[in-house]
Protein backbone atom coordinates (compact mmCIF):
# COMPACT_ATOMS: atom_id res chain seq x y z
CA UNK A 1 0.00 0.00 0.00
CA UNK A 2 2.45 2.30 0.90
CA UNK A 3 4.26 1.38 -2.20
CA UNK A 4 1.03 2.99 -4.53
CA UNK A 5 0.96 5.74 -2.28
CA UNK A 6 4.71 6.41 -3.56
CA UNK A 7 3.80 6.02 -6.59
CA UNK A 8 0.65 7.97 -7.18
CA UNK A 9 2.17 11.41 -4.71
CA UNK A 10 5.37 10.97 -7.50
CA UNK A 11 2.74 11.30 -10.24
CA UNK A 12 0.71 14.05 -9.26
CA UNK A 13 3.87 15.86 -7.64
CA UNK A 14 5.79 15.97 -11.31
CA UNK A 15 3.17 18.30 -12.56
CA UNK A 16 4.53 20.46 -10.35
CA UNK A 17 8.00 19.73 -11.25
CA UNK A 18 6.80 19.94 -14.91
CA UNK A 19 5.59 23.57 -14.49
CA UNK A 20 8.31 24.41 -12.64
CA UNK A 21 11.02 23.24 -14.94
CA UNK A 22 8.69 24.57 -18.30
CA UNK A 23 8.40 27.58 -17.17
CA UNK A 24 11.82 28.47 -15.50
CA UNK A 25 14.21 26.02 -17.21
CA UNK A 26 13.20 25.40 -20.87
CA UNK A 27 11.69 29.13 -21.15
CA UNK A 28 14.25 30.29 -19.00
CA UNK A 29 18.33 29.46 -19.40
CA UNK A 30 17.88 26.21 -21.78
CA UNK A 31 15.43 28.40 -23.94
CA UNK A 32 17.75 27.57 -26.36
CA UNK A 33 17.20 23.85 -26.68
CA UNK A 34 13.05 24.95 -26.07
CA UNK A 35 12.53 27.25 -29.08
CA UNK A 36 12.07 25.70 -31.98
CA UNK A 37 9.28 23.17 -30.05
CA UNK A 38 7.67 27.00 -30.26
CA UNK A 39 7.95 27.32 -34.07
CA UNK A 40 4.44 26.68 -36.18
CA UNK A 41 6.39 24.49 -38.58
CA UNK A 42 8.61 21.56 -37.66
CA UNK A 43 11.09 20.73 -40.23
CA UNK A 44 12.73 17.59 -38.97
CA UNK A 45 11.62 14.78 -37.42
CA UNK A 46 13.58 15.61 -34.31
CA UNK A 47 13.43 18.84 -32.53
CA UNK A 48 16.04 20.17 -30.13
CA UNK A 49 13.38 20.26 -27.49
CA UNK A 50 13.59 16.32 -27.41
CA UNK A 51 16.91 16.74 -25.27
CA UNK A 52 14.86 17.26 -22.35
CA UNK A 53 13.28 13.59 -22.52
CA UNK A 54 16.85 12.52 -22.28
CA UNK A 55 17.26 14.67 -19.55
CA UNK A 56 14.27 13.97 -17.67
CA UNK A 57 14.23 10.20 -18.24
CA UNK A 58 18.20 10.49 -16.10
CA UNK A 59 16.76 10.52 -12.75
CA UNK A 60 14.62 7.80 -13.65
CA UNK A 61 16.99 5.67 -14.59
CA UNK A 62 19.48 6.37 -11.45
CA UNK A 63 16.39 5.70 -8.94
CA UNK A 64 15.53 2.30 -10.65
CA UNK A 65 18.88 1.35 -10.39
CA UNK A 66 19.45 2.27 -7.12
CA UNK A 67 15.80 1.06 -6.48
CA UNK A 68 15.88 -2.63 -7.15
CA UNK A 69 20.03 -3.27 -5.01
CA UNK A 70 19.24 -5.16 -2.29
CA UNK A 71 15.38 -5.71 -3.15
CA UNK A 72 13.32 -3.85 -4.52
CA UNK A 73 12.79 -0.42 -2.59
CA UNK A 74 11.09 2.94 -2.45
CA UNK A 75 13.34 4.60 -4.87
CA UNK A 76 12.17 1.91 -7.25
CA UNK A 77 8.16 3.60 -6.98
CA UNK A 78 9.60 6.91 -7.05
CA UNK A 79 11.46 5.87 -10.56
CA UNK A 80 7.99 4.32 -11.53
CA UNK A 81 5.73 7.67 -10.86
CA UNK A 82 8.51 9.47 -12.82
CA UNK A 83 8.64 6.64 -15.40
CA UNK A 84 4.62 7.02 -15.74
CA UNK A 85 4.37 10.66 -15.78
CA UNK A 86 6.64 10.79 -18.26
CA UNK A 87 4.50 8.71 -20.57
CA UNK A 88 1.22 10.20 -20.34
CA UNK A 89 2.72 13.70 -20.92
CA UNK A 90 4.31 11.90 -24.29
CA UNK A 91 0.93 10.61 -24.99
CA UNK A 92 -0.73 13.92 -23.98
CA UNK A 93 1.89 16.39 -25.88
CA UNK A 94 3.78 14.77 -29.25
CA UNK A 95 0.65 12.39 -29.61
CA UNK A 96 -2.41 13.97 -28.95
CA UNK A 97 -1.65 17.89 -29.34
CA UNK A 98 1.34 18.11 -31.97
CA UNK A 99 0.08 14.67 -33.55
CA UNK A 100 3.61 13.12 -33.90
CA UNK A 101 2.20 9.89 -34.08
CA UNK A 102 -1.58 10.03 -35.78
CA UNK A 103 -3.11 8.71 -33.03
CA UNK A 104 -6.95 10.23 -31.40
CA UNK A 105 -6.86 12.80 -33.92
CA UNK A 106 -10.75 13.06 -33.61
CA UNK A 107 -11.06 12.80 -30.28
CA UNK A 108 -14.36 14.82 -28.45
CA UNK A 109 -13.11 13.96 -24.53
CA UNK A 110 -14.26 16.95 -22.73
CA UNK A 111 -10.67 16.40 -20.97
CA UNK A 112 -8.54 15.99 -23.91
CA UNK A 113 -9.97 18.74 -25.97
CA UNK A 114 -9.61 21.20 -23.23
CA UNK A 115 -5.58 20.45 -22.98
CA UNK A 116 -5.38 20.56 -26.20
CA UNK A 117 -7.01 24.15 -26.30
CA UNK A 118 -4.46 25.01 -22.84
CA UNK A 119 -1.71 24.22 -24.87
CA UNK A 120 -2.65 25.77 -28.05
CA UNK A 121 -3.02 29.08 -25.84
CA UNK A 122 0.82 28.41 -24.56
CA UNK A 123 2.14 27.91 -27.82
CA UNK A 124 0.52 31.23 -29.18
CA UNK A 125 3.47 33.11 -27.44
CA UNK A 126 6.88 32.51 -29.69
CA UNK A 127 9.22 33.49 -27.74
CA UNK A 128 10.05 32.65 -24.35
CA UNK A 129 8.20 35.43 -22.26
CA UNK A 130 4.28 36.11 -21.50
CA UNK A 131 3.53 32.26 -21.68
CA UNK A 132 0.82 30.54 -19.79
CA UNK A 133 -0.66 27.06 -19.13
CA UNK A 134 2.48 25.44 -18.77
CA UNK A 135 1.36 22.31 -16.66
CA UNK A 136 0.23 19.55 -19.04
CA UNK A 137 -2.43 17.35 -17.46
CA UNK A 138 -3.81 19.95 -15.08
CA UNK A 139 -4.84 23.02 -17.25
CA UNK A 140 -7.22 25.55 -15.72
CA UNK A 141 -10.95 24.76 -16.26
CA UNK A 142 -11.91 27.55 -18.49
CA UNK A 143 -10.16 25.42 -20.85
CA UNK A 144 -12.95 22.18 -20.51
CA UNK A 145 -15.66 24.55 -22.06
CA UNK A 146 -16.16 23.40 -25.39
Amino acid sequence: MISFFIFLSVFLFMECITWLTHKYIMHGLMWYFHADHHQPKYEHTFERNDIFFLIFAIPSIVLFYFGVQGGMNYLFFIALGITTYGFCYFMIHDVLIHQRFKWFKKTKNKYLVGLRKAHKMHHKHLGKQDGECFGMLFVPFKYYKI
